[in-house]
Formats: structure tokens, C-alpha cells, sequence
């Protein structure tokens, strides 16, 4: 069920976060720890913002197996992002292994990743697919449940009149990540409601994680009574050394506290957290992260604390 990992600080070198660190994501493409098949060999991708050129981000998609894709090596090593969404894969059956099928998923500004599956999928597929707008229907490219969690993300946007904006005054940051929260909390909804309308009953798993660069949202979701969903854990402060320590010349992205929130722990650091099962963490740009709880259907449900109490 791939593996992934979500960053959001000061810019940080590609490589100190995907490859550097002891139980990186690339370690997990082939030894991942905490799921039954330790092999996530089936693609990856990386996506990045570099906010002084594009407010829309890159990404580099390969079918290869991460660990030993030598064009990402060489690219870790000499790009920096304050944003980045890292993705191994492990297909599900029946799935392809193609460069449509590689996450992250891009619509615009926004980033998504998956990891986990969207109960009886192939039976709701076409339910989905007729509900979409024109626009939703032709970001779809791939085959996976996860690029149409991005799809009925996307009409979430659409129908509501856009994102909320990702820049803002003071104090605006949290509200435009709740924005953001709800849009994909409504698109989850939506989705696990094709499921019981037309599916069989088969649970769903959704550790989905968006990001427009300022604000990323990352929920840890299951709705099987006797199985958990997939692990999440988020760590709060500086694992790595920030990319403009090795500059003179500093920039208002350079600043503010990090935060990495990832499918298993990248470090040994004691200050990791596992994400509780049901929940969403919200992160704004110079904003505490915050963690709110997901109700059965997956909508928000109840008050909002610290992401690391």
C-alpha cells in the first residue's frame, strides 16, 4: 500500500530528505517497516514548488524502482524546496504499472498522494466518473482510485469557487489550510458515498496528503472495524539542515518552523508522533499544525488541537 512522505519548512535539499536519512522513503521503496510486503518497487514520484519561478510545482515521474533511479539520485542532490511530496508505489492488483499511474498527482498549484485504496473501486468507477465536471473528468489520466480521490478534489474546488487563497495577511494562513481541509474532507465524503450507494461493503483506506505549497493536509483514514488504517506519523521541528545555511542572502521562505509528515518515521528521533487513526493534520506556512478528527463518513468532526501534543 506505497509509502510516502510530506514536507513543508524552509527550502531543504531533496536529497537530505528522500535519501539521507536512516529509514528514508528510498529505504522504504525496498525495506519499508511497518506493512506486511516490505517492496514498494512498482514507480515513484517527487514533486517540489519553487515559489520564485511558478506558484505551480514540479514533478518527475519514473516506473523504475526508486532505489536505484539515477537521475533522481543526481536531482536530489542540487534542487531545494520549502514544499515537497514524495511517493513510492506499490500497486495494487490489477493495477498498471505506468507513468499515468505515478503519484503525485497534479491539478494546477495542488499536489495529491495516496497511499491505501478506496473500497470497491472498480464497481463505483464509473458512478465517479459520470459525476465529474468537464474539467475534473479531463485531469484524469491513469487508473488508480487515487487520481480520481484527485478528481472529486478537484470538483470540490471547482463547485465552491476555487481554493481558498494560499497567501493572505497575518493570522490568515489556518483558515486558507481549514479551506483546503474541507474541500478535501467533502471529496472524501463523496467518495466512501459511491461506495456504499453502488459498492460491496469493502473498506476503505485514505491517507491522502494535498499541498499548494503554503498549506498541505494530510488525513490517516479507515473505516474497517477489525483493521486499522495505514501508519502516519508527523515530527515538528528541524530534522535536517535548511538549504540557506548555505547562502548569505536569506529569504522570508527560508524562515519558520518544520514540519514532515510521513508513512514511517524517517529517523530515530524521539519527537515523531503517530498520527491517532480517523484524524487529518492541517499545515499552514508559520502556523502550529493542528490535528482535527474525521467522522465515519470522513468529514470533519469535532474541535482541533496541536498536531504535536
Amino acid at each position: 500500500m506505497c509509502r510516502f512522505t510530506l514536507y513543508l519548512g524552509p527550502p531543504v535539499v531533496l536529497d537530505t530528505l528522500l535519501i539521507q536519512p536512516r529509514h528514508s522513503l528510498i529505504r522504504q521503496s525496498y525495506h519499508a517497516m511497518e506493512r506486511a510486503e516490505p517492496m514498494n518497487a512498482d514507480g515513484f514520484g517527487v514533486g517540489w514548488f519553487a515559489p520564485r519561478l511558478s506558484p505551480e510545482p514540479g514533478v518527475f515521474h519514473a516506473i523504475t524502482p526508486a532505489w536505484n533511479n539515477l537521475n533522481l539520485a543526481s536531482l536530489a542532490k542540487v534542487v531545494a524546496s520549502p514544499c515537497v511530496l514524495a511517493h513510492v508505489r506499490a500497486a495494487s492488483p490489477g493495477s498498471e504499472v505506468n507513468l499515468a499511474n505515478c503519484h503525485p498527482f497534479r491539478y494546477g498549484r495542488h499536489l495529491l498522494m495516496h497511499n491505501g485504496r478506496l473500497g470497491s473501486f472498480r464497481k463505483v468507477r464509473r458512478r465517479i466518473l459520470e459525476s465529474l465536471t468537464d474539467e475534473a473528468f479531463g485531469i484524469v489520466r491513469g487508473s488508480t482510485d487515487s487520481e480520481h480521490l484527485l478528481a472529486l478534489f478537484v470538483d470540490e474546488v471547482v463547485r465552491n469557487g476555487g481554493p481558498p487563497s494560499p497567501t493572505g495577511g497575518p493570522g490568515e494562513g489556518t483558515d486558507g489550510a481549514l479551506g483546503l481541509a474541507r474541500h478535501l474532507t467533502v471529496a472524501l465524503a463523496r467518495a466512501l458515498a459511491f461506495v456504499r450507494e453502488t459498492g460491496d461493503g469493502e473498506p476503505s483506506f485514505l491517507n491522502v496528503a494535498v499541498s499548494d505549497g503554503e498549506r498541505a493536509i494530510v488525513t490517516r483514514f479507515g473505516n474497517d472495524a477489525k483493521e486499522g488504517p495505514e501508519t502516519l506519523y508527523v515530527h515538528c521541528g528541524e530534522l535536517y539542515e535548511p538549504a540557506h545555511r548555505r547562502f548569505t542572502q536569506r529569504r522570508l521562505c527560508d524562515e519558520g518552523a518544520a514540519v514532515v509528515v510521513s508513512s514511517e518515521r524517517l529517523t530515530d528521533d524521539p519527537e515523531w508522533r503517530a498520527v491517532p487513526p480517523n484524524h487529518v493534520v492541517v499545515l499552514s506556512r508559520g502556523e502550529t499544525p493542528l490535528l482535527l478528527a474525521l467522522g465515519e463518513d470522513g468529514l470533519i468532526d469535532g474541535g482541533m488541537k496541536a498536531a504535536s501534543a
